[in-house]
């Protein structure tokens, strides 16, 4: 994380702890919980001098942090070597596999059951052909003295297992890796994902998934700073049923004369929302404003440096740093925090609070707390956070309060984050009474958590609202065009967001997600009857009937088996909340937490079947959303962000793509095929888990739809082509089988095989890799209908390599048979017709076959390409000649068993005729599946642009409000 946090120590050992002869005399005991990996959480207690402290997380410095504006500090090691969080966190990883990589291990065993089938039928043939010979041929009896057909067949299995194990592409997993490594680079290299204005580059950290990128189907992207800039400005607020900031301009204005001057020279400038708030806050007239800026200065983590003639905020996140930024503006200033004070400037006049306890936000709650006593000794609890459970918490609800809730409405139809703000007044003896069952519960190990949420939710009722704040986070540039290109390209959005439902709904409309002509479902619509109580059909009934009433028809609804939930009508959103997720996904929580014994024993029936209808309200649930163009979800909790993407990936197997800025999106970037993280404001969590790193959400369209696609396509045809050469060059061995007794006799020399794939032929496939193109990366982004390809894996799956294996064979079959009729009854005193030649010649028709048929495959050219296919023969012409040699021979006949092969047979006009028919025979039928296609109009990248240059475009969608969100027309 690069944003500060706030670490210090206990008070009791900062204050008793200053020199170095009571920290040698130090005896306490620290008690604490077993090392694991979770680093943002510790339990423990130090027990000193009869008393017992608590520990948290935010008393420890893990090992591998960084301290800051502190010059020394001492501490006692809890957690040493691998015992540390950070090593705990450095254990095995589950490595995320593309489709292709799960398609391939399952093609390899294909390919070692059809090798150990073929072995085994060449094998019995060896040996019916070895008992036949010897019934025949009885006069050479004494070369079968000492075996048998069994035996020998025997033998021939392993000795063609050995010569035929070439075509399991083991070679194909280290090509694999180095074209993977390669296109990870194209995307870091990528100067059309660079941001300039950070100086951050794309990243691509991991590099085993790119072609990945081009099958996406679904995205789930995070709102705040993934969509947004994650740039808060204080916009408006709600005082006392009274909103400022009215957007006219006057904003970041000082009233004429006021003399007012908050800000020292040179810190960090926050303009006044409203000319009128200020002058407000300046007559000090009004006690509800005055608590509303006050809390503002004092509920919050921030952290207050001072440099000289600047005071500078560091902030763990960008909401609170703008709310106390907002409140120094308006002349209540954050100074300076200890352990147990925070010290404020108040209009002019500096006062020091005590801090009696701090109540931490979590994403559970929603909202966070603190309990101060002012210099006067009265103790108030101020507290922030959403307004569901804000609202929820007051002694009472009035006209200001239901002003404040309509302003929340109007503040949400303008993008803006909201929040509510609320305080009261707590009693000594209460106090007391609470802070000693809080320190109880502090000191506990094992339930700390929960006990403490309850003496949370204990002191946080009877609340008295004093406003509500309005933050505004701006699009980022480009956003709405990105997921306009995203759409067209057949990939889904959906949109995970803490914040409310209107708020998200109108950046919906904003960044093009939602448009006007989209018919909107809310949950209410969806199904007004209890979820965990519905059965399979209900909810997707409710949502039948809810589309046919919207649309304005009176038929009655049509049943479930008459249309297909995916395949919707017309354009539809779904926009739900996190509530309603819990509801949805009640029943299969519950299942999870009865699996164990003894549940399943005792209750085992009555399980299996809540079992079953919990998943069958889930998949009813992801039948609705994914039949839905777009998807938001709203006041969602990182857990539930991450279940989404797993839901999605159960039901449907599709492929996801999981996009975030925070630490609140590592669930569900780690749940998701792809996570992309996004260099933002609130640290670097979200981007160390990432797959890939961007700087901007807009450049996901340049890293989906043209390196996805590209490194997809490079894939496939890579794949495609090594198949090919593999069995297109290699099978004729067991052709040869027939014709050699099936004596495993191998038909190519010894280095010809071994060279087959490392030099011979791995370079132009190779090139198709690495730089294979269709279309360039304008037209992908101007036609990002191409993107389809992918998610259909059209360009390589079973069928695919089905036609590839059959077209390897008969590769191997002509270039072998052909050669073999050539040579047949081939005799003459210059003729060449040896058993060298003859595997020359099947080697050389085989190989220029390949290299033919990959040059055909290939559509995009560049310098390197040409080199690779070129450096292919002249590898093959050398190797050949260097170890075809007589004098290689001489020295080791065993190794070098070819001599003057290749020269004899290539230097004859008939081998070279042998080899050019061959070569005709074997590219013909390619040549004419090519024409064919070309002149029917069957050129997929063709077709598919001419249908994307036909549609019309779609109007722009201006941001504005929309409709309240109790109308039933959306």
């Amino acid at each position: 994380e690069t944003n500060l946090k706030f670490r210090q120590a206990l008070l009791v050992t900062h204050q008793e702890l200053q020199s170095e002869e009571s920290m040698a005399a130090f005896d306490g005991r620290v008690r604490c919980e077993e090392p694991n990996s979770r680093l943002g959480t510790f339990t423990g207690t130090l027990r000193w001098r009869g008393r017992t402290h608590a520990l948290d997380g935010d008393r420890i410095l893990l090992r591998g942090c960084r301290v800051r504006n502190t010059a020394l500090c001492h501490g006692l090691v809890l957690y040493a070597g691998f015992d540390s969080k950070i090593m705990r966190n450095s254990g095995k990883i589950k490595r995320k596999k593309t489709k292709l990589d799960q398609l391939m291990d399952r093609l390899v065993i294909v390919i070692f059951l059809l090798l150990l089938a073929t072995s085994l039928a060449l094998a019995v043939a060896s040996g019916f052909w070895a008992r036949t010979f010897q019934e025949k041929h009885s006069y050479l009896a004494a070369l079968y003295q000492h075996t048998s057909p069994a035996h020998q067949a025997f033998l021939n299995f392993w000795g063609f297992t050995i010569l035929l194990s070439i075509i399991i592409p083991m070679s194909m997993y280290i090509t694999f890796e180095f074209i993977y490594l390669v296109n990870s680079c194209f995307i870091n290299w990528d100067l059309e994902m660079y941001y300039g204005a950070k100086d951050i580059p794309a990243e691509a950290r991991s590099t085993s998934l790119s072609d990945q990128l081009g099958q996406i189907q679904y995205i789930f992207s995070d709102k705040t700073g993934t969509l947004t800039q994650n740039i808060m400005s204080f916009k408006k607020c709600c005082v006392n049923g009274t909103i400022y900031g009215s957007g006219t301009g006057h904003e970041n204005k000082q009233p004429q004369g006021s003399g007012l001057s908050w800000e020292h020279p040179g810190e960090q400038k926050s303009g006044v929302c409203d000319v009128t708030l200020l002058e407000a806050a300046q007559r000090d007239s009004d006690p509800v404003l005055r608590e509303f800026l006050r809390l503002l200065a004092l509920c919050h983590t921030v952290m207050a440096e001072d440099r000289g003639d600047q005071l500078v905020y560091q902030a763990a996140s960008p909401d609170e740093e703008a709310l106390v930024l907002a409140a120094r503006s308006l002349g209540y200033v954050f100074l300076a925090r200890t352990q147990d004070s925070i010290t404020i400037r108040e209009l002019g006049k500096t006062r020091t609070y005590e801090l009696l306890a701090m109540l931490d936000f979590n994403s559970d709650r929603k909202r966070m707390s603190v309990l101060v006593r002012d210099p006067q000794g009265t103790i108030r609890l101020y507290t922030k956070g959403a307004d569901t459970v804000i609202l929820d918490r007051l002694r009472s609800r009035g006209p200001q309060e239901s002003l404040t809730e309509r302003a929340l409405d109007r503040f949400a139809e303008e993008t803006l984050r909201t929040l509510c703000v609320a305080s009261r007044e707590v009693s000594e003896a209460e106090f007391r009474a609470w802070g000693r069952r809080h320190r109880e519960a502090a000191a506990l190990l094992g339930e700390r958590a929960r006990e403490l949420d309850g003496l949370y939710e204990e002191m946080e009722q009877n609340l008295q609202l004093l406003g509500a704040t309005a933050i505004e986070d701006k699009l980022q540039d480009g956003v709405p065009e990105t997921i306009q290109l995203l759409k067209l390209g057949n990939i889904k959005v959906w949109v995970l967001t803490g914040d409310k439902q209107e708020t998200a709904m109108n950046i919906g409309y904003a960044c093009r997600l939602l448009t006007d002509d989209m018919e909107i479902l809310e949950e209410k619509e969806v199904s007004s009857c209890p979820i965990p109580s519905s059965s399979h059909s209900e909810i997707l009934q409710a949502y039948w009937e809810s589309n046919n009433n919207l649309s304005g028809h009176g038929d009655t609804p049509c049943s479930l088996s008459q249309q297909h939930p995916e395949t919707p009508c017309h354009k539809r959103a779904i926009i739900i909340s996190g509530d309603f997720l819990v509801r949805i996904l009640h029943t299969g929580e519950v299942l999870k937490e009865r699996k164990g014994w003894p549940w399943q024993w005792l209750c085992c029936g009555r399980a299996e079947a809540s079992q079953d209808q919990g998943a069958l309200v889930e998949k009813a649930f992801v039948d609705l959303a994914t039949s839905c163009q777009a998807v938001i979800c709203c006041r969602v909790t990182p857990k539930q962000k991450a279940l989404m993407v797993q839901l999605v990936k159960k039901h449907k197997k599709a492929v996801t793509l999981a996009i975030g800025d925070g630490a609140n999106d590592v669930n569900m970037i780690k749940t998701a095929d792809i996570g992309v993280g996004i260099s933002g404001l609130e640290g670097l969590q979200a981007v160390q888990c990432s797959d890939y790193a961007l700087a901007q959400f807009s450049f996901l369209q340049r890293l989906l739809l043209v390196h996805g696609r590209w490194n997809y396509l490079r894939i496939c045809k890579f794949l495609r082509c090594f198949f090919y050469k593999t069995f297109a060059g290699l099978l004729a061995q067991v052709w040869f089988a027939f014709h050699s007794g099936f004596t495993a006799q191998p038909l190519y020399e010894g280095w010809f095989l071994a060279l087959y794939n490392i030099f011979y032929t791995a370079y132009p496939v190779l090139s198709v890799g690495l730089f294979e193109q269709d279309v360039s990366a304008k037209k992908s982004l101007e036609f990002p209908e191409l993107y389809v390809v992918g998610q259909q894996d059209e360009l390589f799956n079973y069928r695919v390599f089905g036609v590839t294996l059959l077209h390897g064979v008969g590769t191997s079959l002509i270039s072998f048979y052909i050669t073999l009729w050539a040579f047949e009854d081939h005799v003459g005193t210059k003729v060449v017709g040896d058993y060298e030649s003859f595997s020359v010649t099947v080697a050389l028709s085989a190989l220029l076959s390949v290299l033919v048929e990959i040059v055909l495959d290939t559509q995009y050219w560049t310098v390197l390409s040409f080199l690779m296919v070129t450096a292919s023969l002249l590898l093959f012409c050398l190797f050949s000649f260097l170890t075809q040699t007589v004098d290689a021979y001489r020295i080791a006949p065993a190794i070098f068993r070819f001599p003057d092969a290749s020269w004899n047979a290539l230097t004859d006009p008939y081998v070279l005729l042998v080899v050019l028919l061959s070569l005709v025979v074997n590219t013909l039928p390619s040549l004419t599946v090519h024409a064919i296609r070309a002149t029917l109009g069957r050129a997929s990248t063709q077709q598919r642009i001419q249908l994307r240059a036909r549609r019309a475009p779609e109007p722009p969608v201006e941001l504005r409000s929309h409709v309240p969100r109790g109308s039933l027309r959306r």
